[in-house]
């Protein structure tokens, strides 16, 4: 089937791109090339397959904005002393033996009350990375503990975009999908925050920071509560519900008003940072608190913006809908969740954002679970937290990258793993 033979194509130009340690990009370039000359020898014009690439690309213009956001938020945080502050006054009661299962706790306690992995990767994660490096623990572990609680609430969070997603494209009521949500994560919770405190042992010869946080951070910054608006407005703002846009601007306001006024840094030095970063001159300070701009993000973006054009072709060609009789027929041999986590993981691949995996998913195998209720959980088991950790996904990248955690800690983000393992074995 050319269907299959493409799709095995492209995941062999991926996974060349990543022994080889090429960006990804060309193999996405590549994918890009062979689908449109699928959609070309269907007797598509060279007009109309670009306009499939657009219409790929037009349902995620408010991703897109949320990436320049992260960006410019990331590099804020820093410049305007909320991540040092956050830290100076936190760090005396975190350890190298807990930092694992806090970093996990915590991202999961705010993606809960903000619905977004993005954001909770943003700004906690970015905290709880930069008390890690402080304690120079494993960031390997650290970034996988993150990944593991920037997922948890946009599995479970009613203000969840993908748990909405799900909800809608399966017709379902999104408060009983997280009943269900909630009752398949228990094991996992359990089994992950026991590895994460295990892990944490290892690192516990030297219980104080090896780097004196605390000094660097009052000496580089004016260190007070104020500096603190920005935080505080993203955790009130998140229990109003508003849209994580909103929220994300107006602690971007917040913080360019701290670091002109508080700070001292200028309106020029402002625009640069948010252009380029945050990287300060003082060495030790650059260790651990140098990174964000919206020039980081900008892989990240054509990561999202190619693999979106691939949506655009697919829907137009009808080119997964063919592979959906594969689907029915693995549901019938072994069970419904193993057909949706075959295609999940496949759709991951190919998608690379989490978004995209999901809509794909659900267009292979909506014939494969009848219960709707099901179907839906299913769906946040499977699609949502594959996605992440697939390392070329933007799901992941996002998390991991501005933390300058490798790619690898993938393996260490537990609960993604045991999430579909057990709902596996439970075979629903």
């Amino acid at each position: 089937m050319t269907e299959i033979f493409l799709m095995v194509l492209f995941a062999a130009a991926l996974l060349a791109c990543i022994l080889s340690k090429h960006s990804i990009l060309f193999a996405l370039v590549f994918g890009l090339m062979i689908f449109s000359f699928y959609a070309y020898e269907q007797g598509h014009s060279p007009r109309k397959i670009f306009s499939m690439w657009l219409e790929g690309i037009r349902p995620i213009k408010s991703i897109l904005i949320t990436l320049l956001l992260i960006g410019i938020i990331t590099a804020y945080w820093r410049a305007a002393g909320v991540i040092p502050t956050i830290i100076f006054y936190t760090v005396d009661f975190f350890s190298p033996a807990i930092i694992f299962l806090m970093s996990f706790w915590l991202c999961a306690l705010i993606s809960t009350l903000t619905g977004t992995a993005f954001g909770t990767a943003a700004t906690m994660g970015t905290i709880c990375a930069a008390i890690a490096e402080s304690l120079e623990v494993s960031i390997f572990f650290t970034g996988g503990a993150i990944l593991s609680g920037c997922y948890f609430g946009d599995r479970c969070s009613p203000m969840s975009t993908s748990a909405l997603l799900v909800a809608t494209l399966t017709k379902t009521d999104i408060y009983k999908n997280l009943i269900g949500m909630i009752k398949t994560s228990i094991v996992p919770l359990i089994l992950a925050s026991t590895l994460y405190f295990e892990a944490g042992k290892f690192f516990t010869a030297d219980g104080a920071p090896i780097i004196d946080a605390k000094e660097i951070f009052s000496r580089s910054f004016e260190i007070n509560f104020i500096v603190l608006i920005p935080a505080i407005l993203i955790i009130v703002l998140s229990l109003l519900k508003l849209r994580v846009q909103l929220m994300m601007s107006a602690s971007i306001l917040a913080c360019a008003a701290i670091g002109m006024f508080i700070q001292g840094i200028s309106g020029d030095e402002l625009l640069r940072i948010a252009m380029l970063g945050y990287y300060p001159s003082d060495s030790e300070l650059a260790k651990i608190l140098s990174g964000g701009g919206i020039l980081s993000m900008a892989n990240v973006i054509a990561i999202v913006c190619l693999s979106s054009c691939y949506a655009g072709i697919f829907r137009a060609t009808g080119f997964l809908n063919r592979l959906q009789g594969l689907m029915i027929d693995l549901g019938r041999k072994f069970s419904p969740f193993a057909s949706i986590l075959t295609a999940s993981i496949v759709t991951s691949m190919i998608a690379c954002n989490q978004t995209l995996a999901i809509m794909l998913t659900h267009q292979l195998c909506r014939n494969v679970e009848p219960r709707p209720e099901v179907f839906a959980v299913n769906l946040e088991n499977s699609a949502v937290v594959i996605s992440p950790m697939i390392p070329w996904s933007i799901a992941s990248v996002i998390v991991l990258m501005p933390i300058a955690a490798p790619k690898i800690s993938i393996f260490a983000a537990w609960y993604l793993w045991l999430i579909p393992l057990w709902s596996l074995l439970r075979r629903r």
